[in-house]
């Protein structure tokens, strides 16, 4: 027993002795974790400068986009085929992905060599062999009949400027074919199949290896958005945000980017990390100072690097008492396979004797623990450097989604990771040290690049197939030139109608005169009451005007809310109502006894008889009060002011908030003759001639005229133009068939429109994955102030997520973009159709002067024009199109409800008593 224990304590000791004799010999190839942590730092570094259009010319790590733009989702199908070149074997695969209810992958393949003749070659051979084969492929499989979608996984770098094309920048690995580098593989595969008639293939998509690794992957685990390939040779690609690629135009989105990390360090930024073997290697290779980081880590040099330092070690008599055999001076005699056979667990020391005993050595024990440890350094430091240089993706990733803790999977292939025993264990270990904050599952890639191409294709031709069909439904909302003229002139005759007397009760667009007859001149002074109604809150003001050369306007006010119960119960409730929140603002702002003049800004058509005198036409925006309709508001106030008989005002003017827009810029703006409102609701008033208002005695003089024009369309006149969403929205409302105009153009709407368009999408499995949400079936959850955000240009896609994230609906990348663009199409609609709506107007104003050029300013207001990024510009753009001879100013009113109210009763009063005079 003593025995065997002694034998035991000798052989350790022995093990110990030996391995401190190779630490010392290569200890600059053992790496610290500080000493990663810098190298992960480095690569950041390097990655910034491959993506910056500046220094990409000059950066190492290339960083080049992959124009593959999405992972697989699950929905892919179809038959496609496959080419793999890119290692000692070339691969034609035929793919079948199916859905089925259950992801499905079948595939069929066949290995063909690729002989030195080829792979040192010229061109025009090589893809004559490749194209050959691929036809040799289709014959034995009987599919030469039948048209393929077709990826080509072609595993050295490439530019690429689109998915099917790519410019050869160097050869890699033990390819050295004459004629290819910086010319398109693509074209040199398109020409070579064109070569056989009976071949008929669409080639789709040009992919590296490290991309169909990430896509394979991607397809089993969506998290997947990362690909490393450690064999032969060495590479990764993941998921960058567009934003951040400076080479490719857009910010919309992610793109793949094939990092081409072997690089690393060409430009001497490793220097300090290589050692003599390492530049030995180097200068052996046929390529030299070129790929210096995959000589450090991949399949293709572990081997000779192991041999190099035996045979050093040798020399210097620390192995094999100094013998040197002539297989051990010969290069590539030990293979990266032998090193993984000598580092397993058990039969490993066994077979270290054996590999040493064929280059024509005699190793002792003590030789043989030295040899395999120097195999386990030499690949420990090949998987330290790979997992400091995947922690620098990891961390990119996720600093780009603002995350505190990232969780992702990896999808991985090559020799080297599947084949060495001890590899795997290493590399993740790690990564997880380096990156404790990143939860990373690594998947092992399953038939690897080719039917990663496969799924590149699959993916490529699901786009096509989606982007089809979206644009089919979006397509609706495009309005050509020829329909904005068409609106604009339905506009203008439905604006002639309502002014005329017989066809007045039957027009659309109501025109109804607001008993407004002056714009402000700046003599107007005093203190005035003003009171706003419409929509959910409802506001007091009192409003001091200041004349003459110091002319200014203060105001105080108070918000209300109104109640549902309320906005759709009684006229009495809510009028009864208002008159408790005057109270309540009068006795705060200690005036109740004063008898103000007072404006009452009633954002709802009315038919007025004089400035004081507004019967209610119908009620918008949510309001249902009862026996209100057909009444005049007013009388309905002043009796509810009755009824509560604390105090007394003198209510000068009922205005409607578009007519309150116009007097507020036109008090700044002598030239602002016509007021918009693009916000909850949308409208328009302006001047008209006296002339020709034939609704109203007089011909001199002007009135404004309160359009109401969101009836536009009521007569059926625009549904050449209305979408099925529209009916949809339209039909769900509270009044059916009615403000058609304004269900296409206004706030309220806006958001319920994409609604219905997100639904639709989703039933055709363009979105959510085909899942509709209990939150996506809710009306009104979109609001229109989404639009505003989502369409937000400073807004990156990870935010568009959130927001539709806190809706409840759990989008990818690609769902946010499509979102994205859905809003952008209605919320330009709705532009475009208040331009063309314009349009007519200043067009009318220019010719009631007779003139052939118009300059003009337009009053605006409303939560649309003033949040949204893109409206007002497009509605401008709309304006100059549509009325060529108009100069349009658009000013932007400041509180036209409140201000405009106080600036119509001030001018009311200026007028009445100049009429007393």
């Amino acid at each position: 027993m003593f025995a065997v224990h002694l034998l035991a304590f000798y052989f350790t000791k022995l093990k110990e002795d030996q391995i401190k004799k190779v630490d010392r010999f290569l200890y600059h190839m053992r790496l610290s974790d500080d000493v990663l942590l810098d190298v992960m730092t480095r690569f950041q570094a390097e990655m910034v400068k491959g993506l910056e259009r500046d220094a990409h010319p000059t950066a190492a790590v290339k960083m080049l986009p992959t124009f593959v733009r999405s992972i697989p989702d699950g929905s892919e199908k179809g038959d496609f085929l496959a080419l793999d070149l890119g290692g000692s074997k070339f691969r034609v695969l035929k793919v079948k992905v199916s859905e089925d209810g259950k992801q499905n992958v079948q595939m069929e393949s066949q290995f063909y060599p690729t002989p030195k003749e080829i792979t040192h070659g010229n061109g025009t051979e090589l893809f004559d062999y490749v194209a050959d084969c691929l036809a040799d492929f289709m014959e034995t499989k009987n599919i030469k009949h039948k048209k393929f979608p077709l990826g080509f996984t072609f595993s050295f770098p490439c530019i690429q400027t689109k998915l099917e094309e790519g410019v050869l920048l160097s050869w890699t690995k033990y390819f050295k074919v004459r004629g290819v580098q910086e010319t398109d593989v693509i074209s040199s595969l398109r020409r070579a199949l064109r070569k056989h008639k009976d071949v008929d293939v669409d080639v789709l998509a040009l992919v590296n290896d490290t991309v169909g690794t990430m896509m394979t992957c991607g397809y089993d685990d969506q998290r997947c958005e990362v690909g490393i390939i450690i064999g032969t040779g060495t590479n990764a690609c993941y998921m960058e945000e567009m934003s951040n690629i400076d080479l490719v135009e857009g910010d919309e989105g992610r793109m793949c980017i094939n990092t081409e990390w072997g690089a690393f360090g060409d430009d001497g930024s490793l220097d300090d990390l290589r050692t003599e073997f390492d530049r030995e290697i180097d200068l052996g290779s046929i390529n030299p100072g070129k790929q210096l980081f995959e000589k450090m880590i991949s399949g293709l040099y572990l081997g000779e690097l192991v041999r190099l330092i035996l045979l050093k070690m040798a020399k210097k008599g620390l192995l094999f008492n100094g013998k040197i055999s002539t297989a051990l001076r010969t290069k590539d005699k030990i293979e990266t396979k032998h090193v993984a056979a000598m580092e397993k667990h058990k039969e490993g020391l066994q077979n270290t004797k054996e590999i040493l005993m064929e280059l024509g050595l005699t190793p002792s024990e003590e030789d043989c623990i030295a040899v395999q440890h120097v195999c386990t350094i030499v690949s420990f430091r090949s998987a330290n450097l790979c997992a400091a240089a995947l922690a620098a993706i990891l961390t990119r990733l996720r600093e780009n989604k603002k995350l505190i803790r990232l969780r992702t999977t990896v999808g991985i292939d090559g020799t080297l990771y599947k084949t060495h025993p001890q590899y795997p264990k290493r590399l993740h270990k790690v990564v997880r040290r380096l990156v404790p904050n990143c939860d990373v599952r690594f998947l092992l890639s399953e038939s690897g690049s080719g039917k990663g191409a496969a799924m590149v294709t699959a993916v490529a031709c699901r786009l096509v197939s989606q982007r089809k069909q979206i644009d089919e439904i979006l397509a609706s909302f495009e309005l050509s030139k020829e329909n904005l003229i068409e609106v604009k002139n339905k506009m203008r005759e439905e604006l002639e109608y309502g002014l005329k007397k017989e066809t007045h009760v039957t027009a659309t667009v109501k025109m109804l005169p607001t008993y407004v007859c002056g714009t402000p001149d700046g003599t107007e002074k005093g203190k005035f009451l003003a009171l706003d109604l419409g929509g959910t809150n409802f506001r007091v003001l009192l409003v001091k005007i200041r004349s003459g050369r110091r002319k200014s306007v203060r105001m105080y006010n108070k918000i209300f809310a109104i109640p549902l119960e309320i906005m759709q119960g009684t006229g009495e409730e809510l009028f009864d109502h208002i008159v408790q929140c005057i109270a309540e603002f009068l006795e705060y702002m200690g005036i109740k006894g004063a008898r103000l003049p007072l404006g009452f800004t009633f954002s709802f058509p009315c038919r007025q008889a004089s400035i004081d005198k507004g019967a209610l036409v119908e009620w918008t925006k949510g309001f249902k009060a009862t026996d209100c309709e057909g009444e005049d508001v007013v009388d309905m106030l002043r009796e509810a002011i009755k009824r509560r008989n604390e105090f007394d005002l003198d209510i000068v003017a009922v205005v409607n908030d578009t007519v309150g827009t116009m007097m507020t810029c036109g008090y700044e703006d002598p030239n602002c003759e016509i007021g918009f409102i693009a916000g909850t609701g949308s409208n328009v008033c302006y001047m008209e001639e006296m002339k020709n208002i034939e609704i109203v005695e007089g011909t001199e003089g002007k009135m404004c005229i309160n359009t109401e024009w969101g009836g536009f369309g009521d007569n059926g006149c625009i549904d050449s133009i209305r979408t099925k969403y529209d009916k949809e929205v339209d039909e769900g409302s509270l009044n059916p068939g009615k403000q058609r105009y304004e269900k296409m153009t206004s706030g309220m709407y806006l958001g319920e429109i994409v609604r219905q368009i997100l639904i639709d999408l989703t039933k055709h499995g363009l979105l959510f994955r085909g899942q509709i949400s209990e939150s996506l079936r809710t009306r009104g959850i979109f609001e229109t102030k989404f639009l505003s955000h989502i369409e937000s240009d400073r807004l990156a896609l990870l935010q568009v997520r959130r927001i539709l994230q806190e809706l409840g609906l759990d989008s990818t990348c690609d769902d946010s973009i499509i979102v994205k663009e859905v809003c952008g199409a209605v919320s330009k609609r709705a532009a475009q159709l208040c331009g063309a709506g314009l349009a007519a107007i200043v067009e009318k104003k220019r010719e009631n002067r007779n003139l052939e050029h118009l300059k003009i300013t337009v009053g605006v207001d409303g939560t649309l024009y003033k949040l949204h990024p893109h409206f007002s510009g497009i509605l401008r753009e709309t304006v100059k199109e549509m009325a060529p001879q108009c100069d349009v100013t658009f000013m932007l009113s400041e509180d036209g409800s409140g201000k405009g109210a106080a600036l119509i009763t001030a001018v009311a009063k200026r007028l009445h008593n100049v009429g007393e005079n």
